[in-house]
């Protein structure tokens, strides 16, 4: 990896990444950079971790030649503009904006630059995440390598095509929302049942947290874990077949799949935005497609 390490955004994920690089010894302080516009934000991980911030995004870019997007998505056309002209081939960029699509970056940047696209979820924020990488064209096998590092310090990774990463987003990139439900669920029964809700909560958790590593730990197929906690007419089954019931199964699968459809609809209205527009006017239209995202509405619709 070429040194330093320049992470443009300061938010949770950005200091996740500056945890997981310092914690795992692949980076020490003095070897990561930062931008981040709030000062407080930026006082915070100065103070706790040590490292060096940038002034602007732009002096960034000129010290670093690795760099990390991590700003929100309706962040992007701004700061993009802002960065695109002190680009050179030496630099690789790594995003991690949800949604945005390495073309749409591309489309800012007046060369053809080496670019990498991660998806990484919550869990990062203490080591344990799970990161998918998508490779642009014109990257090399060394920027993969480089920005498996840098994942790798915060969980496990993958190697997708960037088609597959809407499904990545839907799965592992809202996942751990859909398993906060099941915990809440879960808990809310035992409550329900005469458990107290610490004792409901802690043992919920306990529970996916043991399952969950069960499977990593002997690599077999979750149905074939399950089959071996049932017997015919017991417990388990009971519970299964009230879960079965319940539509359980086909819920989960309609969440990925909802929230997969719903990165592509952002992906293809981010696309459809000309990278010529003023920053400021870009970005508010971006904000509002997204804001439409979370209330549900088609985002297609806004771009009429």
């Amino acid at each position: 990896m070429e040194k330093p390490l320049g992470i443009i955004g300061g938010g949770n994920m950005g200091e996740a990444l500056i945890a997981g690089l310092i914690h795992s010894g692949l980076l020490s302080p003095a070897e990561i950079l930062f931008s981040e516009p709030r000062p407080e934000r930026r006082a915070y991980l100065q103070e706790k971790f040590r490292v060096s911030f940038a002034e602007t995004n732009r002096d960034l870019v000129t010290r670093a030649p690795t760099l990390i997007l991590a700003v929100k998505p309706q962040s992007v056309p701004e700061v993009l503009a802002e960065i695109a002209q002190s680009l050179k081939p030496h630099h690789l960029i790594i995003s991690i904006c949800a949604g945005v699509p390495l073309d749409y970056i591309q489309s800012f940047i007046p060369r053809p630059i080496r670019m990498v696209r991660a998806m990484p979820n919550t869990p990062a924020l203490i080591q344990k995440g799970a990161t998918a990488l998508a490779p642009s064209p014109a990257a090399q096998a060394k920027d993969l390598s480089t920005a498996e590092a840098i994942f790798q310090a915060v969980g496990i990774t993958a190697i997708v095509k960037e088609s597959q990463m809407d499904a990545v987003t839907g799965l592992s990139g809202s996942g751990p929302a859909y398993v906060f439900a099941v915990i809440e669920a879960l808990a809310a029964g035992g409550v329900k049942e005469g458990l107290s809700q610490d004792v409901a909560l802690n043992l919920t958790t306990q529970t996916v947290l043991g399952a969950a590593h069960l499977i990593q730990a002997t690599a077999k197929h979750p149905a074939t874990l399950r089959d071996q906690v049932c017997t015919p007419g017991g417990t388990t089954m009971a519970g299964l077949y009230a879960m079965e019931e319940g539509g359980f199964r086909l819920a989960l699968m309609n969440a990925v799949i909802a929230a997969t459809q719903r990165s592509k609809e952002l992906g293809e209205a981010l696309q459809k935005l000309p990278s010529s527009s003023p920053p400021g006017r870009t970005k508010k239209i971006v904000d509002r497609l997204h804001k439409s995202a979370r209330g549900g509405l088609k985002v297609t619709r806004k771009l009429h």
